[in-house]
């Protein structure tokens, strides 16, 4: 669980004394030359880098105006020099952490005494960019009720379209070291106004309201704009420069956070300090906050699957287990019959079980699928049989004790499910002939749980379902998360995603086993799905796909409907199905019910895919 502001005090508190080596280190010269005999001025301790020259120093009476004070969280307030330099590259003003409630008003003129220190929120192995900041402070307000300095308009023409420059290789490359070159780079653009008082203007909500009281617009309205108001992440460098995330100065408990999903508008001026934080980087924690103007934006509904049509899908369901209240059991089985249109098969991942996080040995999940098949027939729906295999306890990954895996739901009166020597978590599944046929040696099973792709990981559940005397192969995964990887705010240009390594050897594991599947049969209709965990575009899947073994279903919508999930105000595909070369025709939908939307049943949005065999 996150704390409900970026940064915690108790975190916040260990400051800039941790960071006056290696990566962060200000150059002592350069500290050195910036002390004379005139007053140390705001700019001068921001500097022309992402690192202030007197990192690790103290200073004496900076002044500045008080442009936002933080009673909660990484306590403080921010200051601005009224009287710029004119040097675009160093930002006019600077966060004061106090670590406790702070005494000063906005507008009151201050002068400040402290340490210069570089704070990197989510610490030194985050990836995450410092904050400069002055800690330790002794503070003097020298009058108040003075007018703030003029908000920097932060629009589509102010903010470039590049994003980051290169990191420099002889910095394991960071951009840390770099010069700003604000009029060129995005991020060196947000960089120059750290701790400034900026605005925006009436903006699209691109990342609805999340539970922590913040959400994303874009002031590019037309950057890589998503079908149903998003912003699509269609590759590694469309980062989507326009993307702003929004916070309030004023504690929820005064002022309540609005709700705003997808596509709604913040409308009229938002102004206030610009922070960086771990969950998004370059953020506006409003003093003045906009008014969301609610667009139209609807949970989507997939068309029903024609006599002749097999629908296969696929739905993260977010940990179910049965201590969630009736009420999401309730709602995600309406969205399986009326969002869904009750498909023939569907895969689940996050399957809990009986008892949820309760880390006490139990691995059935029998009790969940009841509860929720159950659910699902009194929503109208079809009275879906299950199929699994138990995992080992703690062997999978998740939330600890609550030992998720997949599931196959499937509807009786459409599809029969071919048993055969039901498999357990240890023992693999395989490729054998059955009367001249492809077939699974276990069914359900898993594939190569032994295979040290899968540790702590779920293992790929595959069974062999019949519609219409026809045989189809379904593979249900839930691959590695991206746990680890660092933002696109990481001062590592490009950012560092170490997970891929996991799940590119993943992805290698089930492409084999289809290609055995294909070397019995070529003609065999095989669908892989799940929550892939990875991008359409991404190496995971290109593993997937090698060879022609699959293709990724996806890639056959428009660029502007590829998603299935809402993450920092991009729009983003984690989860997919992919087909084998027999399933020539098909139709695909990604069904956004939640991804958008700020009341959610799950994060993720389903996939559904309908064709004839």
């Amino acid at each position: 669980m996150r704390s409900s502001h970026p940064r915690s005090a108790a975190v916040a508190a260990l400051v800039a004394t941790a960071l006056a080596t290696g990566l962060l280190a200000g150059s002592a010269d350069a500290a050195e030359g910036a002390v004379s005999a005139d007053p140390i001025r705001i700019h001068d301790i921001q500097g022309t880098t992402r690192i202030s020259p007197l990192n690790g120093k103290q200073v004496t009476d900076v002044a500045g105006i008080v442009t936002g004070v933080r009673t909660y969280g990484s306590r403080g307030f921010w200051i601005q020099d009224p009287d710029a330099d004119d040097n675009d590259a160093t930002s006019e003003g600077v966060f004061v952490f106090t670590n406790s409630v702070p005494t000063v008003a906005t507008g009151d003129a201050v002068k400040v005494s402290g340490t210069v220190g570089e704070y990197i929120p989510g610490g030194l192995t985050s990836g995450n960019q410092s904050v400069t900041q002055i800690s330790k402070p002794t503070v003097t307000v020298v009058s108040s009720g003075n007018a703030l300095p003029e908000a920097t308009a932060v629009n589509e023409y102010s903010v470039p379209a590049e994003y980051a420059p290169a990191g420099d290789p002889a910095a394991a490359g960071s951009i840390n070291g770099l010069a700003l070159e604000p009029s060129r780079y995005a991020l060196d653009y947000f960089e120059s106004l750290e701790g400034m008082n900026v605005k925006i203007g009436t903006s699209r909500v691109v990342g609805a309201t999340d539970p922590y009281s913040e959400l994303w617009v874009t002031v590019k309205g037309w950057e890589n704009t998503a079908k149903r108001g998003g912003t699509i992440y269609g590759s590694y460098e469309s980062q989507n420069t326009g993307r702003l995330q929004i916070q309030q100065l004023a504690p929820v408990a005064q002022q309540p956070f609005p709700v705003a999903n997808v596509g709604d508008k913040l409308t009229g001026t938002t102004e206030g300090p610009l922070d960086f934080n771990q969950f998004g980087g370059y953020t506006l924690v409003a003093r003045t906050l906009g008014t969301v103007k609610a667009g139209t934006l609807a949970p989507e509904k997939t068309k029903p699957q024609a006599e002749q049509e097999l629908a296969v899908a696929t739905y993260n369901v977010e940990n179910l287990d049965p201590t969630d209240p009736q009420e999401k059991f309730d709602a995600l089985a309406k969205a399986v019959v009326e969002n869904l249109a009750s498909p023939d098969v569907l895969a689940l991942e996050e399957i809990q079980d009986d008892n949820g996080a309760k880390n006490d040995g139990t691995v059935s999940a029998e009790q969940t699928l009841t509860k929720f098949t159950a659910a699902i027939s009194a929503a109208g729906g079809p009275a879906y049989q299950w199929r699994t295999v138990n995992p080992e306890d703690k062997k999978d990954g998740g939330e600890p004790g609550g030992n998720i895996r997949q599931v196959f739901l499937f509807n009786p009166a459409r599809v029969s499910f071919t048993e055969r020597a039901p498999g357990d978590a240890v023992t693999a599944t395989g490729v054998t002939k059955v009367n001249g046929k492809a077939a699974l040696t276990h069914s359900p099973g898993r594939i190569d749980p032994a295979n040290p792709a899968w540790a702590d990981s779920r293992k790929p559940l595959a069974g062999e379902f019949v519609f219409r005397g026809k045989t189809v192969f379904v593979i249900a995964n839930h691959f590695g998360s991206k746990g680890g990887d660092e933002g696109l705010t990481s001062h590592h240009q490009p950012p560092v995603r170490s997970s891929e390594a996991k799940r590119l050897l993943q992805a290698q594991a089930v492409n084999g086993f289809v290609k055995q599947i294909l070397a019995e049969d070529k003609n065999a209709d095989v669908l892989v799905l799940g929550d892939i965990n990875d991008f359409e575009f991404s190496a995971t899947t290109d593993a997937l796909a090698d060879g022609g073994a699959l293709y990724p279903a996806i890639k056959s919508l428009p660029k502007a409907e590829r998603y299935s999930y809402v993450y920092q105000g991009n729009a983003q595909v984690l989860d997919q199905i992919l087909t084998s070369p027999a399933i020539k025709k098909f139709t695909y939908d990604s069904v956004h019910i939640n991804a958008e939307f700020s009341a959610q049943n799950s994060d993720h949005d389903p996939q559904v895919l309908r064709f004839r065999p």
